[in-house]
């Protein structure tokens, strides 16, 4: 069997032959079948500031996951678009905290509205902030297991077949000399099976995405020229959470660490990208069983002068979820068809911090006893939905540990790890 000399793909999207000690070898020929018949992608790469002041007027939505009409709908609820999904936001700073791409087939057409969208915002004087998130990440790094068919049809053209074509048929020339033996034990579906796993497009993805294909590729250069976070105000934005891991590092930091981590091909060198505890994938601020503690929540907001923490990353079934009193709030409500499809923004203004749906806009909560009006008046907005009803009062619930249960020792080593303000 072709599993016993040879894995499928790497993390890079390259098949490798476990007989071979430098696959690199094996892809250089390949890369220039590549180049001939793609043009070159180009970006100019801006990693930009991660702090910004005085700012009038916030509105940051969460993981889209490749479906365009719910992005759109999103952004004309928050009056951000208009019939022609062209920028009417004006100054406003719109933050998109990541998970653009997979489990739908729009993401190629939503980076390239976004980063129109960014092109017409700073005319205004505006601005659009992307934030990478994990799912950013794995395109990059080559994990591809949640990319819906139709983002690799998106880069599909008249000539995608008889490049794969001519892509495997420089594989197996280069695998016949270089190995005869594993060419040999291949199965005779060999070429059937690979084909279908590597749908048109599949090469062009990668080459927009992975720098291990295309040092220059489009898309991977405008992740790694997005930040990990950015503090607006008084508030901070990251796609899934700072851990006390993470804590010590200032946003600048955290954004170099991960822009380096994205040419990584092993595990050590993806670092953050794949750390439970890292920035794209903590779920400490998000409930369930690795809920921070309070000591946690303060000792994170404490070091970045913030009053509020935006996160996405983990779906709440629809609705703006304010946790810890407000200070923790998560705004991945499920725009991606895959979730549900809701509507949903969070929009920060002099006036205060709203939840804003399709029908309207319902003020977050001051303190843990307005929890429950907040929680019936999104139920209203949603036509009454009781199931909504109670999932809310259940949710925006502060952590089920007390804050009385945590000891000194805890809330002294959090602000040992976050170490003081940046």
């Amino acid at each position: 069997m072709v599993g016993q000399r040879f894995s499928t793909l790497t993390r890079s999207g390259h098949l490798k032959c476990a007989s071979s000690s430098d696959h690199h070898r094996w892809h250089s020929v390949f890369l220039a079948l590549l180049l001939i018949a793609m043009a070159g992608w180009a970006s100019a790469r801006d990693a930009g500031d991660h702090h910004f002041h005085e700012v009038e007027r916030i509105v940051a939505i969460g993981d889209i996951h490749g479906h365009w009409d719910g992005y759109i709908a999103t952004l004309h609820a928050a009056g951000l678009i208009d019939s022609k999904n062209d920028w009417i936001g004006g100054a406003t700073h719109f933050v998109q905290t990541g998970d653009i791409p997979d489990r739908g087939p729009d993401t190629l057409r939503i980076i390239r509205h976004m980063q129109r969208l960014k092109r017409q915002a700073r005319r205004d004087g505006g601005k659009v902030h992307h934030l990478i998130g994990n799912h950013e990440a794995m395109n990059v790094y080559g994990d591809l297991r949640y990319v819906d068919p139709g983002e690799f049809a998106a880069f599909a053209d008249r000539g995608s077949d008889r490049l794969r074509e001519r892509y495997l048929d420089a594989l197996l020339d280069r695998m016949a000399s270089q190995d005869p033996s594993a060419f040999a034990a291949l199965p005779e579906d060999f070429r059937t099976r690979w084909l279908a796993a590597h749908p048109a497009g599949w090469l062009e993805h990668r080459y927009a995405w992975s720098p291990l294909w295309n040092e220059n590729a489009e898309i991977y250069q405008w992740v790694a020229s997005s930040p990990i976070a950015v503090k607006i105000n008084n508030v901070l934005f990251v796609h899934a959470g700072i851990s006390m891991a993470y804590c010590s590092e200032s946003l600048a930091s955290l954004s170099r660490q991960a822009h380096e981590a994205l040419k990584g091909r092993t595990d050590e060198e993806l670092g953050m990208l794949i750390d439970p505890d890292g920035p794209l994938w903590y779920r400490g601020f998000s409930a369930g069983e690795t809920e921070a503690s309070t000591a946690v929540v303060d000792a994170v907001l404490e070091r970045y002068d913030a009053d509020h923490i935006v996160v996405g990353h983990t779906p709440t079934g629809g609705f703006i979820n304010p946790r810890h009193g407000g200070r923790i709030i998560q705004i991945d409500v499920g725009i991606g068809q895959a979730y549900g499809g809701h509507v949903a923004y969070l929009e920060i203004s002099p006036e205060g911090l709203y939840a804003g749906y399709t029908d309207g806009r319902v003020p977050l909560p001051e303190t843990a006893a307005d929890l429950n009006d907040y929680a019936r008046a999104v139920a209203d907005l949603n036509l009454g939905n009781e199931a909504l009803l109670n999932a809310l009062t259940d949710r925006t619930s502060t952590p089920t540990r007390p804050a009385s249960e945590e000891s000194s020792d805890e809330d002294a080593q959090a602000r040992i790890s976050c170490g003081t303000r940046q």
